[in-house]
């Protein structure tokens, strides 16, 4: 149990934000106290996106003060914010591609060298930054260019740079929302020594499992309100889903109604040019989800897009309904129903520019077609239906699809695989950064195409996630399958075990007879 905190070092006093038609801050108060651990809750849209960009300089609110160090501001600045020693680490990544790592971490604080031209010391750059790197557990250098970096390693790279600042207070926001179980742990560690630094953290996440297990206090946002707060002792996750939506949800999670048919897709001994020492064998039958866990770096997302034809097979075949999909077309992947999900739905998976309806024709625009020209009424009626069967909440069709919360734009990209009636769906991270209500939408979509036989293969970090949802789990270890779980050897250390190679795998065509592992004592 941490310490009693001493006298609040920063404190949000009534704030309030209004934009045209929207109240979305009204009357917040936030009180941080050094080494401790915040954690801030809430739906999409709750408010707390807004608050973050008060207390960090971006945002000038309407009404309130903030009072640091005992002076009070109408407002802060953004250099103000960061002299107070308040350093962020967003959700969306702010890196540099042409960079690497170092230059990312220390960017617009570079150490000069020589006399007239002052140069920049990449040396000493890479010594300053290396430290950070192994304090995170990192498995690259200070000089790896960011480019050459998964969506997991970039995360990290962000941490890094808010630990560089020596703040006194971190704000986190979703920052493991595309980390796995291990590095989740690193960071949760981090977390820790941070606190024991006095450090104080605020930890913005839609998995409230992380939250329950690093929090001192927990801060719920509602309609950009205060719902409520939570001390240790009473941080839980119906606690905090009561507060976030004001009811309770009846079950994140729900059994299928039906039996797994015949194989829908299977994988023969698939090699990718990202892992090509080892192959993959998988099977997933009509109405089954199957998980598809494993540690960054195992090769989960090139599966996928080697599946879809993005990226190259070196060899081995891809059979949908029992038809082998000629491998690097896209097309041809659609053509034979097989869609995916990408892991980053902003910059893969949408054209945020575009409306909505726009979106989820792009897949399908032949069947929109007149005479090779789209029709804006026929496009615009099958994106009505999608709405309403997926329960898009958007004021109409034609509305961009940048300006809507993650959870919806996930139903968007979903929409536009569903117009297309696929047999096999590939979902990499489906519910990366989307809120609590938003992922039981998801989650119940998920299994109510199950039961009507699509097949569904899910790769997911989320932990809690994968156990809840999938009916059996295929854990990936260095480019192969690393062991199957059946849903009654589910648990953590079961996948950890496999996905670090304690384990060996079951070929993908004995679904029924795969390998699993006995439940940790």
């Amino acid at each position: 149990m941490p310490p009693p905190f001493p006298p609040p070092f920063l404190e949000l006093v009534g704030i309030g934000k209004r934009y045209p038609g929207v109240v979305a801050l009204a009357g917040v108060d936030l009180a941080v106290g050094a080494g401790e651990v915040i954690g801030l809750v809430g739906e999409n849209g709750a408010g707390k996106s807004t608050l973050m960009k008060v207390l960090g300089g971006v945002v000038a609110p309407d009404s309130g003060v903030i009072r640091l160090d005992g002076a009070e501001h109408a407002r802060l600045t953004v250099a103000g914010a960061l002299a107070a020693g308040i350093a962020f680490v967003h959700q969306e990544l702010n890196l540099f591609d042409n960079l690497d790592v170092a230059a990312n971490v220390l960017i617009g604080r570079e150490p000069l060298r020589g006399g007239f031209l002052r140069l920049v010391d990449t040396r000493a750059m890479h010594a300053r930054v290396q430290p950070l790197l192994e304090r995170l557990g990192c498995d690259f250098g200070p000089g790896t260019p960011v480019a050459d970096l998964s969506l997991a390693q970039r995360q990290l790279v962000e941490i890094a740079k808010a630990l560089s600042l020596q703040a006194r207070l971190v704000i986190m926001d979703e920052p493991t929302s595309s980390l796995t179980l291990s590095e989740t742990e690193r960071l949760l560690r981090v977390i820790e020594a941070l606190r024991t630094d006095g450090v104080a953290v605020i930890f913005i996440s839609h998995r409230l499992t992380e939250v329950e297990r690093c929090a001192a206090r927990v801060v719920v946002l509602r309609d950009g309100r205060v719902a409520g707060e939570l001390p240790r002792e009473r941080i839980d996750h119906g606690s905090m889903i009561r507060l976030m939506i004001g009811r309770d949800l009846q079950g994140l999670y729900r059994a299928p109604a039906r039996a797994p048919g015949a194989p829908a897709l299977e994988v023969v001994q698939a090699r990718t040019a990202a892992k090509p020492a080892r192959s993959v064998d998988l099977v997933v039958r009509e109405g089954e989800i199957v998980g598809l866990a494993g540690l960054v770096g195992s090769g989960r997302t090139e599966l996928a897009r080697a599946l879809f034809g993005i990226d190259q097979l070196l060899s081995g075949r891809v059979r949908v309904s029992g038809k082998t999909v000629e491998p690097g077309r896209p097309r041809a992947a659609i053509e034979a129903g097989l869609a995916l999900v990408p892991e980053d739905r902003k910059l893969s998976g949408l054209l945020l520019d575009l409306s909505v309806a726009e979106n989820i024709s792009l897949p399908s625009l032949r069947a929109h077609a007149r005479l090779l020209l789209v029709s804006k009424a026929a496009e615009r009626e099958a994106a009505q239906h999608q709405r309403e069967q997926l329960g898009i909440r958007v004021p109409d069709v034609g509305t961009a699809a940048g300006v809507l919360s993650g959870g919806n734009q996930q139903k968007v990209v979903l929409a536009k695989w569903l117009s297309m009636a696929p047999r096999v769906i590939v979902l990499d991270e489906p519910t990366r950064g989307i809120d609590v209500g938003s992922k039981n939408d998801v989650y119940d979509l998920l299994r109510r195409l199950a039961d009507e036989g699509v097949a569904i293969l899910m790769i997911s970090s989320d932990m809690e996630e994968v156990i809840g949802v999938c009916d059996r789990l295929a854990v990936m270890h260095e480019g192969g399958i690393g062991g199957w779980l059946e849903r009654p050897q589910f648990s953590e250390q079961n996948v950890l075990r496999l996905a670090v190679g304690l384990g060996a795998g079951t070929p993908a065509s004995q679904p029924r007879q795969a390998q699993v592992v006995e439940k940790a004592a």
